[in-house]
């Protein structure tokens, strides 16, 4: 390995431990590259070539200019981007941006940065930003406007699950002053320093962490942390500044969107020249005619109920991306029973989860153990499973004076049908237990005004490249995706640790002790991975399909 002087110390340890194969090549690569090693670099060291880059690439043959892809899409509110819960990042990316991008390879890459730098101990992260990024005004991307952003989403009063990400080693939680309805005292979080994010030049941001942090680079692609311009104060909407390839003509929410190629785009003009966007609400029956009629180009989100349908339709592809996509099953552990770590436990011991896969998704994905952390995620390690056993779930109910069970609701999205169908599977199995439980459907909209209130709920989650990452977004204390309003202060401890470890086994390690934390005290109930789908015609080309779904329409060109 050359220019030792320029890479970060760790690189040379993990490129010792890949010869003497104590971790895969594909690890080497993604720990590199985070550690600020090009994916370009750390691919040829690997010895696997040449790296796929960013997007997929056109090269075999000529790409067409032009035309209007059609694309059904939810279309809901889109006033916050900081703030999105839902499916509003799955377009809104072609317009505005993140500072990094991590690709379909699971490796993150540079997008609006040009490189970042991490010091030895790694709590010292220096974010260069690229010098020929602009605006769509013409104004010159610079620092001033990515400290506004990462200060602005780590501000508790924006409501940003950016704050779970990043509140290990940024921010620190304290007491206000105020109480609650009950008197207790009311936290928050701030940033830990007045200098945690600091200004070094025009183009040079540096965050100074309290403690080490591996994953910083895959934070700065977390879906909310879109880079906005500053004098929007946060608002995205048709006029909004970006800097993206798409400019949003027109939006109605609920309906249509329009979308118009941007030919000054800083990484090149877009093939396709209009995107446009059809909202057919939550029935995948819609889209689904849509495609068979010509009426759309694309379904990016097809519902596994939907599947063997619209493998028939004449003239369309399908992709699928095996994935550590997944719902859950989250109770509120202030809420009666579920204040009771055996009732959660033995709401856990009565699934059967290999009976869920296989009634809820049709055997698309694999069997979860209800801690988040998929065998797809580097960082999963191998704790012994609950495993189903109806008999100590009627014990330990028993034990917390539900001998007879318990009556309880359920709320959910009545859309899309897999996440019903994984409900039911899991409603009858209770059943048998003792917990009688009543199904709740409501619209997609509605259901995220209530989604961290009900006692009881089915959460999906999308991928992220770690597992841990869905632990400080799901289980950290004070956090704005943390639905169960779950609170442990060893596990908040131990998950710091974690976050910080180079060493893969080390982390693995912590790993292994949050994850059977979760499965003893933990307030959810998880049995299923699934893989996900998107159906597009044949005539879209240079497509591939992202682990999260978070798809790029940039260097799609349609077939003339």
């Amino acid at each position: 390995m050359s220019r030792d002087d320029q890479i970060h110390p760790y690189v040379k340890v993990l490129h010792e431990q890949m010869e003497r194969r104590r971790i895969g090549r594909r690890e080497f690569i993604r720990s590199a590259t985070l550690l600020g090693l090009s994916a370009g670099a750390a691919y040829s060291i690997a010895g696997l070539g040449r790296e796929p880059g960013l997007f997929p690439s056109a090269q075999a043959q000529q790409p067409s200019k032009g035309g209007t892809l059609r694309l059904a899409m939810r279309l809901g509110d889109i006033t916050d981007p900081h703030t999105y819960s839902w499916q509003q990042h799955f377009f809104v990316r072609q317009t505005l941006e993140h500072l990094t991008l991590t690709g379909v390879d699971n490796v993150t890459r540079p997008l609006l940065l040009e490189k970042w730098e991490a010091s030895p101990d790694l709590k010292t992260w220096t974010l260069r930003v690229r010098r020929d990024v602009k605006w769509h005004s013409g104004r010159p991307l610079n620092a001033d406007d990515v400290i506004w952003n990462l200060k602005r989403a780590l501000d508790p009063k924006t409501g940003s699950a950016t704050v779970g990400l990043m509140a290990g080693y940024l921010m620190e939680r304290f007491d206000t002053g105020e109480k609650d309805d009950k008197g207790n005292a009311k936290f928050s979080q701030r940033l830990w320093d007045a200098n945690a994010i600091e200004k070094v030049d025009d183009f040079t941001v540096r965050l100074n962490a309290k403690v080490a942090n591996l994953a910083v680079p895959e934070h700065l692609y977390h879906y909310q942390l879109f880079i906005m311009d500053p004098a929007d104060n946060g608002v995205f909407k048709v006029g909004a500044n970006f800097t993206g390839p798409y400019k949003l003509d027109s939006y109605e929410q609920g309906k249509r969107a329009i979308m118009t190629a941007r030919p000054s785009y800083w990484g090149g003009a877009p093939h396709v020249t209009t995107l446009e966007l059809i909202d057919l609400g939550d029935s995948a029956t819609a889209p689904l005619a849509a495609l068979a009629a010509d009426q759309i180009d694309g379904w990016p989100s097809v519902d596994n109920a939907s599947l063997d349908a619209v493998r028939k339709v004449k003239d369309v592809t399908v992709y699928e991306a095996q994935t550590a996509n997944t719902g859950s099953v989250r109770v509120r552990p202030e809420a009666k029973p579920f204040d009771d770590p055996r009732v959660r436990k033995a709401m856990r011991l009565a699934i059967d989860s290999k009976k869920v896969l296989d009634l809820g998704i049709g055997g698309l994905g694999s069997v979860g153990e209800h801690h988040l952390v998929a065998k797809v995620h580097p960082d999963y390690a191998a704790v012994t499973p609950l495993g189903f056993d109806p008999g100590a779930a009627k014990k330990l109910l028993a034990d917390a004076g539900y001998a007879s069970g318990f009556d309880t609701e359920i709320y959910l999205k009545s859309a899309p049908a897999w996440e019903s169908q994984v409900v039911q599977s899991m409603i009858e199995q209770w059943r048998e237990v003792g917990i009688r439980m009543k199904m709740n459907p409501v619209p997609s909209t509605q259901y995220w005004e209530v989604w961290k209130k009900v006692p009881v709920g089915f959460t999906d989650w999308n991928h992220r490249p770690l597992g841990i990452m869905l632990l400080g977004l799901c289980f950290r204390t004070g956090g704005a995706w943390n639905d169960s309003g779950y609170s442990n202060a060893e596990f908040d401890k131990l998950l710091v640790e974690a976050e910080g470890k180079l060493d893969i086994n080390e982390r693995k390690q912590a790993m292994a002790k949050l994850q059977t934390m979760l499965l003893e005290d933990g307030p959810i109930i998880q049995p299923v991975y699934r893989s996900i789908f998107g159906a597009y015609s044949k005539r879209v080309k240079n497509f591939a399909m992202h682990p999260t779904n978070y798809n790029y329409y940039k260097d799609v060109w349609l077939e003339s």
